[in-house]
């Protein structure tokens, strides 16, 4: 291709074009335009962003738990003990992937099949990481399977919780650091009847890291030589946060591997908690405190170190309990990047977080998701889905900028 001087004036009109349309265009444009794909997009205020949703699938049966894999599809847990594939070119796909029903103890509200995730190397091996509650009493297990082959379910960590059927927590993900993350409530009914959050010596009521790529001894995982309780006499090594209460969602930001976590509150405030990874043997406060407000102080400690929630809100309102979700990381909208977005299963209310350049964090409500979402999840490419429990929905969802509005938003702590 041959090349030509530039006349002045076209060279001038050039430079002018784009200098003007930074003053006249908006500044955010609504996701799926043609400057999302830019690298350098600012983010927003949290007040400027909404969240609007699309129902892509129904059918399913009650379902937890949601994870993307590499091949586009997105799997998806219902709580009875199967697994569902869902992918966008070819809808919900009729039979399942994974049945492990002869397994699973479903009774009660909160018991089944909890939490999913890949392994790292799915696209060779096709292992999945799965969180359930087990027959016959219950107790919180952790296993991997290869996918389509139930026979082969390997148990490699449980937890006795027969006496109640909730706070089981139940979400597994893997960290940056290449250890699974497991998290297990503090053995259910209210008021932490074992005292359960402040015991290093169980691991109900905690978030446990192991290497699952290893085995130590008789057991079929290693315990991270830096876990922080490793050469404490009677904690359980395994321990990598506690004194929750039942953080039945959490995820692992993948830029920075902190851990955003979903606690559900006794019955004043549900909490959020950004835990980074140099935090590790943090506690939370569960029952000594109830998010920032002091719950039991015979489980708080003279001199006791807490950590406090990032973000918490009433339980009343309409609100029941929080679900954790997930920190956006995707390309469709650049200018939400980097934000956390949770909610809660009765008031479906849409909560946005973000942390600040200078110390604290950014909050605001920013919409609702449909009726009783259970768990906030991301396909392949860091784009968001949601799901419905009862109705049995999957949903899309996009991001869309605003007009600012005053008096919008929840008060940044």
């Amino acid at each position: 291709m041959s090349r030509r001087r530039c006349r002045p004036v076209t060279l001038l009109a050039g430079l002018l074009i784009p200098v003007l349309s930074a003053f006249l265009l908006p500044s955010v444009l609504v996701s799926g335009s043609a400057a999302a794909g830019t690298s350098h997009t600012r983010a927003v205020p949290l007040t400027e962003l909404t969240v609007v949703s699309e129902r892509v699938a129904s059918g399913l049966r009650r379902p937890i738990a949601i994870t993307g894999l590499p091949d586009g599809r997105m799997l998806i847990a219902e709580k009875e003990g199967t697994v569902r594939a869902y992918h966008p070119d070819t809808g919900l796909a009729a039979e399942p992937v994974l049945d492990l029903t002869d397994r699973i103890d479903p009774s009660d509200n909160e018991r089944g099949l909890l939490g999913i995730t890949p392994a790292p190397d799915f696209a060779r091996t096709g292992i999945l990481y799965v969180a359930y509650t087990s027959l016959p009493a219950g107790a919180l297990t952790l296993a991997r399977v290869p996918i389509g082959a139930p026979e082969r379910v390997q148990v490699l960590l449980t937890q006795e919780h027969a006496e109640y059927g909730n706070h089981n927590g139940g979400q597994v993900a893997f960290g940056r650091d290449g250890y699974l993350y497991w998290s297990l409530g503090d053995g259910g009914h209210a008021n932490d009847p074992f005292k359960a959050g402040q015991d290093l010596g169980t691991l109900l009521g905690k978030i446990v890291r192991i290497d699952v790529n290893r085995t130590c001894g008789a057991n079929p995982y290693c315990v991270p030589f830096d876990n922080p309780f490793v050469r404490v006499p009677g904690a359980r090594p395994e321990i990598w946060l506690y004194g929750l209460r039942n953080p039945w969602r959490f995820s692992v930001d993948p830029v920075d591997g902190s851990l955003w976590i979903g606690d559900v509150g006794q019955g004043l405030v549900e909490e959020i908690n950004h835990i980074r990874p140099r935090q590790g043997g943090a506690n939370l406060g569960w029952s000594c405190r109830e998010g920032t407000p002091v719950f039991d102080p015979q489980q708080c400690r003279s001199g006791g170190r807490y950590t406090d929630p990032v973000f918490e809100y009433d339980h009343y309102n309409d609100n029941c309990s929080v679900t954790g979700g997930v920190v956006y990381r995707g390309s469709r909208t650049p200018q939400a990047r980097g934000t956390y977005v949770a909610s809660d299963y009765c008031s479906t209310r849409v909560f946005a977080v973000r942390p600040q350049s200078g110390g604290g964090y950014e909050s605001a409500t920013i919409g609702n998701f449909p009726t009783q979402p259970t768990a906030i999840g991301t396909d392949v490419h860091g784009e968001l889905y949601v799901l419905s429990d009862l109705p049995g929905w999957l949903s899309r969802v996009q991001f869309q900028w605003v007009e600012p509005a005053s008096g919008s938003g929840v008060a940044n702590r």
